[in-house]
């Protein structure tokens, strides 16, 4: 079914390397297998229901698209193909179309251009859940039954789904657009020459900034690791210095996660996304704030200045989506740079992202570097090991004996362990995305952090050994 290679099945779709075990194949299986299911839980029973395809950049994209379009409309599931779209885009438009029953994005977020994945949307405009990812990949895996020439399902396209983003954006109740544009910013931005590109700098444009742009064309040709952390920011900082820009701005190849670089051409790292973009919603809509366990503690602290209700989930877009359904949560997401803002979606969307923060900064009239001036800054230290054959539990085992006791301990996501009192956490969890375990540790200095994930460290070593 796919070649040697890797190959990761997440809670929401799959993603391997192209031509290896990313192939045309695999999508038009992965499609039948959506549109299957689609058709068995009576999504498609109106006449006139469709889902919708976008993908990021990648040059790969395209051909998945007509694979993954071919495979549903194989099933006998419409399709309609949007083009190049941001994944909050794309899911939007998903959830404001009544005719929508579900998407599929096709993107590999972060990772190297050779990888592409599908990720797949209910029609209410959010990733699937786990149990229907799960009935997927089952018939993924075991095959499924095709339309014969008459039930069919139709192609086409949808026009105009960037415009209506930006729209939306912009009539957002929270939203204070002319404080923006009476602070008239000049901000530096890098789409990574991803999906982005499309929305983000019209948006900044049509809220009165002045957009220096380094990589805004959507041509996928990523000239730098296209994660937007600090370590490949440099451009960008650069950038700011260069054109006295306000505050810089990096956006990821399918236009889910922020980043940002102060006015000195300094990365503040990607936490203070979400919690600068809370802080802003909770001084206007106090309520209820979700996270996942492996985000800042800052958010947190956020929440409690706040006096508001602070939850965390496993690692995962959908299951912090859940939990703000769940908890009528007035923004949320994730400390990679992700905002969920429920009002608009429950995606993480660098756009609404952008828009917080820059109103943040016009409320308080302060630069990015004042407002973040005097706060505790956590250090946090994030590693990747092989996973290879390692048995997790027995990784956990090890690493439950290496560090300070006393740890408050939480299992939902593999081992968390945290000590309040000193403010400090670590979280080791095989990823979802990619074949590694991760070790994460935040503390108010960077040598605790460190110690904690060499620790860490040491114990899955010790047991590949």
């Amino acid at each position: 079914m796919t070649g040697t290679g890797p190959f990761i099945v997440s809670a929401s779709g799959i993603r391997g390397v192209v031509g290896s075990t990313m192939t045309p194949e695999v999508a038009v299986r992965y499609g039948a297998a959506f549109g299957k299911h689609l058709k068995t839980i009576g999504a498609t029973d109106d006449p006139g229901a469709y889902v919708i395809v976008g993908r990021d950049s990648r040059t790969s994209g395209d051909l998945l698209a007509a694979a993954v379009s071919a495979g549903l409309r194989a099933a006998g599931v419409s399709v309609r193909n949007a083009g190049i779209a941001p994944t909050p885009t794309l899911l939007l438009a998903v959830r404001d179309d009544d005719r929508a029953v579900g998407g599929v994005v096709i993107t590999a977020s972060h990772n190297p251009v050779e990888w592409n994945g599908l990720k797949l949307a209910s029609g209410s405009g959010m990733f699937v859940s786990p149990d229907a990812g799960s009935a997927v990949q089952q018939l993924f895996e075991q095959g499924s039954e095709l339309a014969d020439w008459s039930g069919l399902g139709s192609g086409g396209t949808l026009e105009g789904v960037a415009e209506h983003h930006i729209d939306r954006v912009l009539s957002l109740s929270l939203l204070d657009v002319e404080a923006i544009r009476r602070r008239a910013p000049i901000v530096a931005l890098d789409c990574v020459h991803g999906a982005g590109g499309i929305v983000v700098p019209e948006l900044l444009r049509r809220l009165g900034c002045t957009v220096e742009g380094v990589g805004l064309a959507t041509d996928g040709l990523f000239p730098r690791d296209p994660e937007p952390i600090p370590a490949n920011l440099g451009e960008l900082s650069r950038l700011v210095r260069s054109t006295g820009a306000e505050i810089g701005m990096a956006v990821d190849p399918d236009g889910d996660r922020l980043a940002l670089v102060d006015g000195e051409g300094d990365a503040v790292g990607e936490d203070w996304t979400l919690a600068l973009a809370a802080e802003y919603v909770l001084g206007r809509r106090p309520g209820p704030v979700v996270t996942n366990l492996s985000s800042s503690q800052s958010i947190e602290e956020v929440a409690e200045r706040a006096g508001v209700p602070f939850y965390r989930t496993p690692v995962g877009e959908a299951r912090v989506a859940l939990k703000m359904v769940e908890v009528d949560a007035v923004v949320g997401g994730e400390g990679n740079g992700g905002v969920m803002l429920p009002e608009l979606n429950l995606t993480r969307d660098a756009a609404v992202a952008a828009v917080l923060v820059l109103n943040l900064l016009a409320a308080r009239g302060e630069t990015l570097r004042e407002v973040l001036a005097g706060r505790e800054r956590y250090h946090m230290v994030k590693q990747k090991v092989g996973r290879g054959d390692l048995d997790p539990e027995d990784v956990y085992r090890r690493v439950r004996s290496g560090v300070p006791a006393g740890a408050v301990e939480n299992t939902e996501d593999g081992l968390r362990l945290s000590w309040p009192e000193a403010r400090e956490w670590l979280h080791v969890r095989p990823s979802g995305t990619e074949p590694i375990l991760r070790l994460i540790a935040e503390a108010p200095s960077l040598e605790r952090a460190e110690g904690l994930t060499a620790s860490a460290g040491e114990s899955v070593h010790a047991e590949a050994d």
